[in-house]
């Protein structure tokens, strides 16, 4: 016979954290666990350069809709360029779940004004409902042509401003230490 005043067993009651401790904890594995990875990043072996061309690509990747391809392109471009890979995948992160919207609306309308489809009585117009498989395939693709080459442009201005603006970084933290 059980001493338990319960009367279901053990395994079906309602496992809470017995103290607050064990809830701070969980949040300080947290904080370190942020802390190494970007002490980790700031420790990166090889030269400023090398580093920032892989951020700067990574970067330059994170700027396309390409979901799950970003980081894939970001390590190919880095490897193309000679550039350094984890970094790489560090700067497609600019582009996340959080970030989406507002980088590629503000990439389509970038593209919107390069292309001039947002001035005058050349603005692009979709239909509500399209009525024919051609004129769905004309209207996606102008908007990926848009869409795209605002990313481009504006991946490549990201890109030159990350590279500057990390190299002087990393050579002030390295002169630092």
């Amino acid at each position: 016979m059980s001493l338990d005043p319960s009367p279901y067993p053990v395994i079906f009651q309602d496992q809470k954290p017995k103290h607050r401790r064990q809830s701070k904890r969980r949040r300080s594995r947290i904080k370190r666990s942020w802390r190494y990875f970007y002490l980790r990043f700031l420790r990166l072996r090889g030269t400023p350069r090398y580093i920032s061309r892989g951020l700067a690509f990574g970067v330059f990747a994170g700027c396309f809709p390409l979901f799950g391809l970003q980081t894939i392109i970001g390590v190919l471009l880095a490897i193309l360029f000679r550039g350094h890979k984890l970094a790489a995948v560090a700067g497609t992160w600019v582009s996340n779940p959080l970030t989406y919207v507002p980088i590629f609306a503000f990439n389509y309308k970038i593209g919107e004004l390069l292309l001039g489809f947002g001035i005058g009585e050349t603005q692009v117009t979709f239909p509500d409902n399209w009525q024919s498989w051609g004129q769905l395939k004309e209207s996606g693709l102008v908007f990926l042509v848009t869409l795209f080459s605002g990313c481009l442009v504006i991946g490549a201005i990201a890109s030159v401003v990350t590279y500057i603006v990390s190299i002087r970084f990393l050579y002030r933290w390295r002169r630092r230490r």
